[in-house]
């Protein structure tokens, strides 16, 4: 029997679960009436709160579920990795545990895989967010078209179906990488399914502003060699006004235009030396963003 597995970071989600229980209880009936099995893997990231025991609780009354508790809080994407290295699937896919994204979309999800497509993105038609989240997300996608990926989903996407074949690349992808995004940088080609993203109902997001940032800027320096290539750009532009500077110092002294004595030797080779610095640490940059991409 084919089987799907379905990972699930849990974070101070202890008012969300028993709904979510109860929606997975329907949603592995319907699975099974299509011939499949349906593993659930909990990656409880360092809850202050009792979702561990609601886990533990929900465990003890269903077979093919999995718990891992892990010592603190290391972020959703970590908890994600942790869990994709539980999977025995066919199949797998990452599940907010707060309900925004719906449960039920997975069904839609297995139908198209099972036609053979190896990748099926949920890609968000809309989002009843807070009105910051919005316009956080909005920016976030903008850079991560224009500088990653041009194809990738304008309203972005959490959920995505993956064949089992996907699985090395994203259990062992380095840790601060984004996972839907490292996903679609694969190259898989997608099939999407649009959806209308919920409203959350329970509890309040624990995704604060500055791990925004710091998503954003892992997913920016993770996948895009744009900002070397800047300094590169910058050090080449420093170390050229230098260069012609300080040969312009050395033209001037000769035509008795400079009355300091040592002023032209002393900053036409400062002009020289850091201007030679910064285009050498562009020069490395380079060779370290190629060791660095060579997998």
């Amino acid at each position: 029997m084919k089987k799907i597995s379905i990972v699930v970071p849990v974070y101070y989600n202890e008012k969300s679960l028993p709904d979510l229980f109860k929606r997975l209880g329907a949603l592995g009936e319907k699975i099974a009436e299509r011939g499949m099995d349906m593993e659930l893997i909990f990656v409880d990231d360092g809850s202050g709160d009792n979702s561990f025991f609601e886990l533990v609780n929900f465990k003890n009354k269903k077979a093919n579920i999995k718990i891992i508790k892990l010592s603190r809080n290391f972020g959703a994407v970590s908890a994600s990795k942790v869990g994709f290295k539980h999977v025995t699937g066919d199949c797998f896919l990452n599940l907010a545990a707060d309900l925004q994204d719906p449960p039920e979309l997975i069904l839609d999800m297995l139908d198209h895989w099972q036609e053979g497509h190896k990748f099926v993105v949920c890609q968000r038609a809309n989002r009843k967010d807070p009105l910051v989240s919005r316009i956080f997300s909005s920016f976030y996608y903008f850079f991560i078209r224009r500088l990653v990926d041009k194809h990738y989903p304008r309203r972005g996407f959490d959920m995505a179906l993956m064949d089992k074949c996907m699985l090395p690349f994203m259990a062992n992808s380095g840790k601060n990488i984004y996972t839907p995004l490292y996903a679609y940088w694969l190259g898989f080609k997608p099939i999407y399914i649009n959806y209308n993203r919920d409203e959350r109902e329970h509890g309040k997001s624990k995704w604060t502003f500055m791990k925004k940032v710091g998503a954003f800027l892992d997913a920016f320096l993770s996948f895009s060699v744009i900002p070397i290539r800047l300094v590169s750009l910058f050090g080449l532009f420093v170390s050229s006004c230098s260069f012609i500077y300080g040969f312009d110092l050395i033209i001037q002294y000769f035509l008795g235009r400079i009355p300091i004595q040592g002023f032209t030797t002393i900053v036409a080779l400062m002009s020289f030396l850091l201007g030679l610095i910064i285009l050498i640490l562009g020069m490395i940059l380079e060779y370290v963003w190629r060791v660095y991409n060579q997998d």
